[in-house]
């Protein structure tokens, strides 16, 4: 039974569609929701997704689109049509992340000081010592409870098997929650018949979690100071930064709010000093403190490194994380896991060549519209070309510069993500989509917020979902049985 409003939708071929099955039935935790939009008009779906608009707009929720004459800021896009997935799905992801993010802190812990790891011959030590973001200044630095990784948000895709699997981990500041939370309460408006229909997992407790996460990662015993270091109003995520601080409780501060004296942290307030525990940095490494990293930085704070170094105060995420998020050591993640957990990884990588490996690097150029080339420190859809949407002119430039630096390049298969229902232009159709669940880590407990940030190739064909290269983002509901 189909009605206009889906007379356009056709399961894109190749992918998993996760609103129909093989036969083009609903599958059943998305036949509540189908049966409801054939009950609406597109001009009624129109007026509820103006509705989120305006929401998103009075909110202020915005994002950065850097070299659009259009100018920088939007009003976040969003999708009114929520994704759904089961509990056996959401099982098998947490599950999987839970072992990732203990395999990651166990893989960075080891490299600052045994690097057994290293001597085993699991992780080459070239490809860790060439990474940018390995930071020699933490060799032998101990951490409280060996918490390198406490905010996790890690990227899925879904192959046309149906099977999650991971695309990248993003662990230095990981963003995106704040969209995640915002579109649960603009979904739970749009749709609050529905919503109240399904047996939908809570995630508004996510403030909470992070706020607990954080405490127990104080260095001292007493109720922590917890503060949020921010570059300031002019980076693209501030709206997050204020958005996540609101929900703790804590301020918001950036690096001229703060001294350091005598190894101790310490903000100014209008009654004195007042020493700071645990800091929630949302700045990398390179700006945190102009005496060890970058010496012309204005954002961080002037000796905060050696009062880390001193166990003095807690940095979350600790600073040296980001040689995880290399995605050439995302390589070796798989058998991080087994060398760590002695376990096989729940959750698989997409298949990955570095183009450090000659006979794989010929591979890839020979064969480049079937690949996707990545530099291996960018994010946000940059520093990386899709050969079968390239034309013959950038394929031969971005093959240039891996040969100039296969270290810098990795490339992964074409994959077909799967593809969900957005209401685009009057109808509803398929969308590629991925996922970023998020992830707290205490250094005992792992928590996985049911659902995540669903994020949706807006446009016609492409499979790059990121915001600042034309991407939106949905409601996730993770369904309690």
């Amino acid at each position: 039974m189909t009605t206009k409003i889906f007379e356009d939708y056709t399961p894109v071929e190749g992918c998993h569609d996760e609103l129909f099955d093989d036969l083009h039935h609903p599958r059943d935790q998305y036949k509540t929701l189908y049966n409801r939009l054939l009950e609406l008009s597109a001009e009624q779906l129109e007026q509820r997704q103006q509705a989120s608009d305006l929401s998103f707009l009075h909110q202020g929720i915005t994002f950065t689109v850097y070299g659009d004459d259009q100018g920088t800021e939007r009003t976040f896009p969003f999708d009114l049509l929520p994704r759904i997935l089961t509990t056996r799905e959401w099982d098998v992801i947490e599950a999987g992340l839970t072992q990732r993010i203990m395999a990651l802190n166990l893989f960075l812990h080891d490299i600052y000081h045994d690097g057994k790891i290293i001597d085993d011959g699991v992780v080459p030590y070239d490809m860790l010592a060439s990474s940018r973001h390995f930071r020699r200044e933490m060799r032998n630095v101990d951490i409280v409870k060996q918490v390198y990784v406490a905010i996790c948000g890690t990227d899925l895709i879904r192959l046309p098997s149906g099977e999650f699997v991971v695309l990248e981990d993003n662990l230095r500041v990981p963003s995106g929650v704040s969209y995640m939370l915002a579109n649960r309460n603009i979904a739970k408006s749009v749709f609050p018949k529905i919503f109240n229909n399904y047996n939908v997992r809570p995630i508004d407790y996510y403030g909470r979690a992070l706020l607990k996460t954080l405490t127990h990662l104080s260095p001292t015993k007493e109720k922590p100071n917890i503060v949020l270091l921010t570059p300031g109003v002019f980076n693209s995520a501030y709206y997050e930064h204020t958005f996540l601080a609101r929900h703790m409780g804590i301020q918001v501060v950036e690096g001229r709010d703060m001294v350091v004296h005598n190894g101790i942290v310490y903000m100014r307030t209008t009654s004195g000093l007042q020493r700071v525990d645990v800091i929630y940095r949302r700045i990398d490494d390179d700006f945190i403190d102009p005496l060890t990293f970058r010496k012309d930085s204005q954002l961080g704070i002037h000796g905060l490194f050696n009062a880390y170094r001193l166990g003095n105060v807690t940095l979350a995420n600790a600073v040296g994380t980001g040689v995880a998020d290399d995605k050439a050591i995302y390589y070796y993640v798989p058998a991080m896991i087994r060398y760590y957990l002695g376990e096989d990884p729940i959750l698989n990588n997409v298949e990955t060549f570095l183009m450090t490996d000659d006979k794989k690097r010929d591979h890839v150029l020979t064969n480049i519209d079937k690949f996707v080339i990545k530099a291996v420190g960018e994010a946000g859809g940059y520093g990386m070309i899709i050969g079968s949407h390239s034309s013959a002119k950038e394929k031969a430039e971005f093959a240039e510069k891996v040969k100039a630096n296969p270290r810098n390049y990795i490339a992964q298969p074409i994959l077909q993500l799967s593809a969900t229902p957005c209401y685009v232009d009057g109808k509803i159709e398929p969308r590629h989509v991925d996922l970023r669940p998020f992830v707290l880590y205490d250094g005992e407990d792992v928590s996985v917020v049911p659902g995540g940030l669903s994020r949706v190739a807006l446009k016609k064909g492409s499979l790059v979902v990121n915001s600042s290269q034309g991407g939106g983002s949905k409601d996730t509901w993770v369904l309690q049985e």
